[in-house]
């Protein structure tokens, strides 16, 4: 009886990494509302580096140490490279020593999360809330008090220095 259980619940299983990737978590709350661009990718492609919309929309990872961002030390503020919504202020920029722009938190309510499987156990995904373009993964091994490291694709970023102005948001 317990083999005929066992074999009746084989299939849900199969389904469970499905149910939980689709389910999406915008983290923080803003300070006004984002609303989310209903873009379709094509649109995307004519606006970004054909690298850039790879790692955005196709959800590629770069080489590790192939972004300059790694290095970036000045006061400033990182946005999404696609549509130009801030996504970290330098603050909050660490060096993680993974060869990626790591940040300890993001822009409040400027990024959603979601779980991925692409690499058999789960992992926590996250996107840009405006444009959903796909910037990296957060971990729990980050520095205190939050241990949280946002690590993110160097090509899915821009950075802005703090003297400069923000550009416009791109949609």
């Amino acid at each position: 009886m317990k083999r005929r259980t066992l074999l009746k619940s084989l299939p849900m299983l199969a389904v469970l990494p499905l149910i939980s990737a689709c389910s999406r978590q915008v983290i923080g709350e803003a300070v006004s509302p984002i609303v989310a661009l209903n873009k379709p990718h094509k649109e995307w492609r004519e606006l970004v580096s054909p690298r850039a919309y790879q790692i955005l929309f196709e959800e590629a990872t770069e080489r590790p140490e192939s972004s300059n961002l790694v290095y970036e030390e000045r006061e400033g503020t990182f946005i999404c490279a696609a549509c130009y919504l801030p996504l970290f202020e330098s603050a909050h920029k660490y060096e993680s020593w993974t060869g990626w722009p790591s940040f300890t938190q993001p822009v409040a309510g400027h990024i959603a999360t979601k779980r991925d499987f692409k690499m058999i156990w789960p992992r926590t995904e996250y996107h840009c809330v405006r444009c959903e373009g796909h910037q990296g993964h957060v971990f729990s091994d980050g520095p205190p008090p939050r241990g949280e490291r946002w690590c993110n694709n160097g090509i899915a970023l821009q950075f802005v220095l703090k003297e400069e102005e923000l550009p416009a948001l791109r949609g």
